[in-house]
């Protein structure tokens, strides 16, 4: 991915276009995610949907085990695990950056509450990503 300055403005979409080819009218069409716009507090949600990350500890289990007979391709898979879930989480989010941006172009207002919602939804994740 090229390098961006902090006076470019880079977003979610992106980050999820530089890793999968997408053009940001793909997420038009959300891919399936949980919905945040609910009033409980939304830091202990979890960031990706329950299947996918299901199918992500099953393919961790898998890595980990191989990790014996072959560590470098162990190592190799572990990075493209990562990278898959950096790529799903980036979707997710733009997904829902995308939603609001419908409503903006039909000239509809999306509503504060809508807003807030979406802000709380990145300062979560932001907090979150800060803490590990």
């Amino acid at each position: 991915m090229p390098n961006i300055s902090e006076t470019e403005q880079l977003t979610t979409a992106d980050l999820a276009n530089a890793a999968t080819g997408r053009d940001r009218r793909d997420f038009d069409q959300p891919a399936g995610q949980a919905d945040w716009h609910n009033t409980e507090e939304q830091h202990n949600e979890p960031l990706l949907p329950k299947d996918f990350s299901g199918d992500m500890r099953t393919r961790w289990e898998t890595i980990q085990t191989e990790f014996v007979d072959d560590p470098r391709v162990s190592v190799q898979r572990a990075d493209e695990l990562v990278a898959n879930a950096i790529q799903k989480l980036a979707e997710s989010f733009a997904d829902e950056r995308a939603k609001l941006e419908r409503e903006w172009s039909k000239g509809n207002d999306v509503s504060t509450e809508d807003l807030r919602q979406a802000l709380r939804r990145y300062r979560a994740f932001f907090q979150r990503l800060l803490a590990i």
